[in-house]
């Protein structure tokens, strides 16, 4: 596997080779100086180009990278799905390599490129022919932190939490298994991974964060909590997934009592104890039930 001095080299050689790459910057999490370097961090490079056409125009070119393990391109296969897409003035390559490493490498004309470079607080500037690229901060992550929520968001955090979960409910005793699990997954577990954020951004004055779908969550959360947050995980069976969806209501009713209490926010304690009941109630409904009560 190349190692990242000789990617780098790589990468900007080929820029500086190029009259059409007038300049180069990388964002990601190469650019976070919180984030650990690991064997599988993406190269998130932006090339400031003249114009982007010709690029496109020559499938082959990126084959300088190296040899390819697999490919994306998400601007084709925008376009071929019917977006409007301008491929003169911007176009992305995903770009896997058989060594294992992996470049995301953007092509932009300088108008575009320039407003990406300016806003994402986690750029580094690499190459710069013409002196066209802004003065920026030093690279953070405090656009990326936990923000602090408002009682407005906490409330409906706490009721789409609560309300969703008897879509759960319904879906395992009706056995509709896809239903149940995409209704845990996109309604119930956001829910729960948002206020998660926010109890962890609270332990630390909203100056962290809980990385890109909470994947820190384990960095901060104790032991005890983190292990709670393991079993929301479940397989296929109903009674594991039963069991999952309790161990799941007792971590959000834990974390969000305290968020309320420390930002003098009101819990739903009522919606609680009725969905809770109402949950234990259809575990134990009989599959042949002509009412739910």
């Amino acid at each position: 596997m190349r190692n990242e001095k000789e990617m780098m080299d790589l990468i900007l050689g080929v820029a500086e080779r190029d009259e059409r790459i007038r300049a180069v910057y990388m964002n990601g999490s190469r650019t976070n100086p919180n984030v650990p370097k690991d064997i599988f961090q993406d190269y998130d490079i932006v090339y400031l180009v003249t114009e982007a056409a010709s690029f496109v125009k020559d499938e082959k070119w990126i084959n300088v990278f190296g040899q390819l393990l697999m490919l994306q391109e998400p601007d084709k296969n925008n376009c071929a799905n019917g977006a409007g897409m301008n491929f003169d003035r911007s176009y992305g390559y995903l770009m896997l390599f058989q060594d294992g490493n992996r470049i995301d490498l953007r092509i932009e004309t300088k108008d575009l490129a320039i407003d990406r470079y300016l806003s994402d607080k986690l750029t580094i500037p690499l190459l710069d022919k013409d002196g066209c690229l802004p003065t920026i901060p030093a690279s953070t992550d405090i656009g990326y932190h936990v923000t602090r929520p408002t009682e407005a968001q906490f409330m409906s955090n706490c009721n789409d939490f609560w309300w969703c979960l008897q879509n759960v409910a319904k879906g395992i005793w009706r056995d509709e298994l896809p239903y149940a699990k995409k209704m845990f997954e996109y309604t119930t577990r956001e829910q729960l991974d948002e206020m998660i954020s926010w109890w962890i951004g609270m332990k630390h004055d909203f100056q962290v964060s809980t990385g890109k779908m909470g994947k820190y969550f384990n960095n901060f959360l104790p032991a005890a909590y983190w292990d709670m947050y393991q079993a929301t995980y479940s397989g296929s069976s109903y009674e594991q997934m039963w069991d999952s969806i309790f161990v799941t209501c007792e971590l959000f009713r834990t974390l969000a009592t305290e968020v309320a209490g420390t930002m003098s926010f009101t819990y739903p304690h009522i919606d609680d104890a009725n969905m809770t009941g109402y949950l234990k109630h259809v575990r134990n409904l009989p599959l042949d039930a002509e009412g739910v009560y």
